[in-house]
């Protein structure tokens, strides 16, 4: 079968197309022929090496890819055989993916509803269950006023139709017009360009104040500026990543002076209990499945070009999910 091969650590063109054995499910396994395979920012890092250490000691050469959309082609040792054949999503154990076939954790398995596409439910999967747990965080209640900030990412297009969901004003950050439109169209109720001077003004404008809410995935200057938009006494800011590069400052006499709340983000427990991610995914499906919420695909490329792919996301020249299709 062909997999995406990383040699070695370095820019996208490290990664080639090569022919590898196809994988054998093991005991609690299977087998998925993958229809579809995410590309995360996480895992652009990964291949620079800057977060090398994310492989938990994987050697080189090594196969990327965690989240696939597919088939289940064959079961391992003691399986249900019931399981070939049916659409489903699932996660390697963290490499492994992009590939035409990948071996995943049985108890990973998300069954697929029969009137949603593949690609669009792989759009929804992990981030799904990420935007879900980033609401729950949050303790988002109807009338609450949310900045988003990277509206337009993968995270973040999802997380925009949940807030208006929970009955939430909403405004969505972005760069570029292009962004700011889809954030729009996704529901957003105010759109403003984080990369213009004078953006947290719009922000106060189009919230009649300051905001109960942010989600911030930036960090750095852009997560400082949106701190500061925070309603003293009940404002809270919940940070899942600094994708600008710096982390978000703030000092503890800061929260404590303004009565603010600043919540540490990580989907890793989420995806740490199965059973628990299992349910804020179908939960996502279901919305997708009944029209109340749109899969945002970005870009797909084939799995030749998985290097054009790891530049785009790194040029934040993306929206939505981008994938690859074997």
């Amino acid at each position: 079968m062909r997999s995406v091969v990383l040699p070695e650590f370095g820019p996208p063109d490290r990664l080639r197309v090569v022919e590898t054995p196809e994988p054998r499910p093991g005991p609690g396994q299977v087998a998925v022929r993958v229809a579809a395979v995410g590309v995360q920012f996480l895992e652009t890092q990964i291949r620079s090496g800057v977060m090398r250490g994310a492989l938990g000691g994987a050697p080189l050469p090594v196969v990327l890819g965690k989240e696939v959309a597919g088939r289940v082609s064959a079961v391992g040792p003691d399986g249900d055989a019931a399981l070939v054949g049916t659409r489903v999503l699932a996660g390697t154990a963290g490499t492994g993916g992009y590939a035409e076939v990948a071996a995943v954790p049985a108890d990973s398995l998300v069954p697929v509803p029969d009137d949603l596409d593949l690609q669009d439910a792989l759009a929804l999967y992990r981030y799904g269950a990420t935007a879900q747990g980033l609401v729950q965080a949050a303790r988002v209640s109807a009338g609450d006023r949310v900045l988003v900030l990277a509206a337009a990412g993968a995270v973040g297009t999802v997380l925009l139709q949940l807030l208006k969901h929970a009955g939430a004003t909403v405004v969505g950050a972005a760069r570029g017009e292009h962004k700011l439109a889809l954030a729009r169209k996704l529901g957003a109720d105010h759109a403003v360009d984080y990369s213009l001077p004078g953006w947290p003004g719009e922000v106060r404008e189009a919230a009649g104040g300051s905001v109960d809410v942010v989600f911030d995935h930036v960090g750095g200057e852009l997560g400082r500026a949106s701190f500061d938009l925070l309603t003293p006494g009940s404002g809270r800011q919940v940070v899942f990543g600094f994708s600008g590069g710096t982390p978000l400052d703030v000092r503890p006499m800061e929260l404590l002076g303004r009565g603010l709340t600043l919540t540490g983000f990580s989907a890793g427990p989420i995806w740490s209990r199965p059973d628990h991610a299992r349910a804020l995914v179908t939960e996502v499906l279901g919305l997708a499945s009944a029209g109340s919420l749109t899969p945002v695909v970005g870009r797909r490329f084939p799995l030749e070009g998985a290097a054009d792919a790891h530049a785009a996301v790194e040029a934040r020249d993306t929206v939505g999910k981008t994938l690859l299709v074997p």
